[in-house]
């Protein structure tokens, strides 16, 4: 099915919501039950991903890529779905579980299980969203990138986040792979107007906030979790369009909207950061899916 049959086919089905995004908050906390399922808690004989179906109109596609050498990280996830060790690794698979859920009540959206593969997968044009994580220690091959283009040129869309610094390193590294793939094309600020901010959700210049990662959130002297940003750091919420003025990238910079899915069930997690977050990662799916 091509990208664009696919969208045609889920427009019907995403624009009714369900319920307020502030449900994913749960007694007990991470892995603990919150959807059910209790993220996390699984050990290596339970069934994968039991509370999807294996097939669907959507999946949550989670980009693999390398990294590059001076960064690499050594996550190992080789016992459960996932082969093989890196920064893309991050928050998986919580982060997906939990999203994937939460697109399932709040949408009309046909959820599957969510899926990861690499950008060379033929069965990336199978679907319409991917998420990438930590794009700031990427290292794309001339393959990849070629693919990468061919993919959001023929209607699919990247979003991507957690990556930090006041324009620096981890910054240049993410651009330079974009303007590899679109050369001469400049990524710039979503303006408050941008239809990817209003699909479904109405997303204002005030809603554009920090969104922490869990290693942000620091015990008050009450006992309570408070934020703490990150020294340097400004959010910013920019993406690269195409020809036609369409959104096909949207970089959430000096923000952590993975960490907010993966810790959705978490009473130390910031309940309206989730809400944020899910807002945020609904409208880009939509958008994908309509544009």
């Amino acid at each position: 099915m091509t990208l664009r049959s696919k969208r045609l086919a889920l427009v019907a089905l995403s624009i009714l919501v369900l319920a307020g995004a502030g449900y994913a908050q749960r007694r007990g906390g991470r892995g603990g039950g919150g959807f059910g399922g209790g993220f996390g808690a699984r050990n290596d004989d339970d069934e994968q991903h039991p509370q999807f179906q294996e097939r669907g109109e959507f999946h949550f596609v989670r980009g693999e890529y390398t990294d590059l050498p001076q960064y690499h990280r050594g996550f190992g996830f080789a016992s459960r779905d996932a082969s093989g060790s890196g920064w893309w690794l991050v928050d998986w698979p919580d982060a997906d579980e939990h999203f994937s859920v939460g697109i399932g009540r709040l949408t009309r959206i046909d959820v599957a299980a969510p899926v990861h593969m690499r950008l060379t997968d033929d069965k990336l044009f199978d679907n319409p969203w991917i998420y990438i994580t930590q794009a700031g220690w990427w290292n794309l091959s001339d393959a990849e990138i070629l693919r990468l283009r061919e993919y959001l040129t023929r209607g699919g869309f990247l979003m991507t986040d957690d990556f930090w610094g006041p324009d620096t390193e981890e910054w240049q590294i993410f651009s330079g792979a974009m303007h590899r793939a679109f050369p001469g094309r400049a990524i710039s600020d979503i303006s408050e107007n941008d239809p990817a901010m209003h699909v479904l959700y109405d997303i204002r210049e005030k809603d554009r906030t920090f969104i922490p990662g869990s290693r942000h959130l620091r015990r008050t002297a009450s006992g309570q979790y408070g934020v703490q940003q990150p020294f340097g750091t400004t959010p910013a919420w920019r993406a690269l369009y195409d020809d036609k003025n369409r959104m096909i990238v949207a970089a959430n910079y000096n923000t952590d909207i993975g960490d907010a899915w993966e810790w959705a069930d978490s009473p130390i997690y910031p309940e309206q950061m989730t809400a944020l977050a899910y807002r945020y990662g609904i409208n880009y799916i939509i958008y994908a899916m309509t544009h």
